[in-house]
């Protein structure tokens, strides 16, 4: 969620796309006059005065690009990103859009295609104000993957992330209906075993091939897979369950088409497990990252304080201060 936005600390190890809500002090995502916290008409003419300072990635695989700019002198994050072509649009792209010939050689041939405007859509996220450590987050680094004992976490981790001063007020918003109470698919108030379910802001809804939700824990005393242990076992197991009954009902998405699982280290600091299409390359969902819940239960099983004593790799940018407290101590 922004995650797209997609929720989301700069502190270690976070993924780039995966934070794009979490610190941010206010979000908007705009599709086309669409909004997702502010009426449309306010919204509308959002980024007409947008200033553009600097261009802080961009791929043209991913199709999305990330500027640093202004908004009315306030420093701006502007994500920009093509939304995929829905298979329900193609009569229509077919039928109505221009065509412009570029190349002819025997039977192949290139075009530019013009479709009508509400098929063009680019799914728009802003960040504003934003701090210098957004920037930051969003501007293309070398990363590096560090391996945490448990207790590298208690003696330099856990200390850094203390030490931190991201809010975690846009997670208590959801979690008491003060914000984004339309957006929520599922919830289970229970106040031990119980989450909110709700779409990260990464996905835009209109198809399933990208469908990604995640799972927000009612508890606040647990901040990442490090503060779990076999106690905890009944909480994730209902997550798992509901969570994926949740949107099977919903979607129509089954159980054995889902990736559900939990980041480390997590790009904001409070419990929360992510639920993706298992044909969907997620920000964030590679080896050195994700966590299947399904292992977590299995291991927590297995060892009561499995993830309190384990070694565990994780990357981090060449600018993250969490890397910088692991050089002074030595450890990487």
């Amino acid at each position: 969620m922004a995650d797209s936005g997609k929720r989301k600390s700069e502190v270690a190890g976070g993924d780039n796309e995966s934070k794009e809500h979490g610190e941010t002090h206010k979000v908007r995502k705009v599709v086309g006059n669409e909004t997702g916290n502010d009426n449309g008409s306010a919204s509308e003419f959002l980024l007409s005065g947008f200033e553009t300072i600097a261009i802080l990635r961009d791929s043209a695989r991913e199709k999305n690009i990330f500027i640093h700019g202004k908004i009315a002198d306030q420093e701006t994050v502007v994500i920009l990103e093509k939304t995929p072509i829905r298979e329900e649009s193609l009569p229509e792209i077919f039928k109505d859009s221009r065509l412009t010939l570029e190349m002819k050689n025997d039977i192949y041939s290139t075009y530019q295609l013009r479709p009508p405007p509400h098929l063009n859509e680019i799914k728009t996220t802003v960040v504003c104000p934003a701090t210098e450590k957004h920037v930051k987050k969003y501007l293309r680094q070398e990363t590096f993957l560090l391996e945490e004992s448990g207790e590298d976490y208690l003696s330099i981790t856990l200390p850094f992330i203390q030490s931190q001063s991201f809010s975690l007020q846009w997670v208590y918003n959801i979690l008491e209906k003060k914000a984004e109470v339309e957006r929520v698919v599922f919830e289970d108030p229970d106040p031990q075993l119980g989450f909110v379910l709700l779409p990260d802001f990464k996905w835009d809804q209109k198809q399933l091939d990208d469908l990604y939700l995640i799972a927000i824990v009612h508890r606040r005393d647990l901040r990442s897979l490090r503060d779990l242990t076999s106690e905890h076992l009944p909480l994730l197991g209902n997550i798992r369950t509901a969570g994926q009954e949740a949107i099977r009902k919903r979607y129509g998405v089954a159980a054995d088409k889902l990736r559900v699982y939990l980041h480390y280290q997590p790009s904001y600091y409070h419990l929360h497990v992510h639920f993706t299409s298992l044909s969907y390359d997620a920000p964030g969902c590679g080896v050195e990252r994700a966590h299947l819940l399904s292992d977590v239960i299995q291991n927590l099983e297995a060892q009561p304080r499995h993830y309190r004593a384990r070694r565990l790799s994780f990357p981090v940018r060449a600018d993250d201060g969490l890397l910088a407290k692991f050089r002074e101590a030595g450890k990487a």
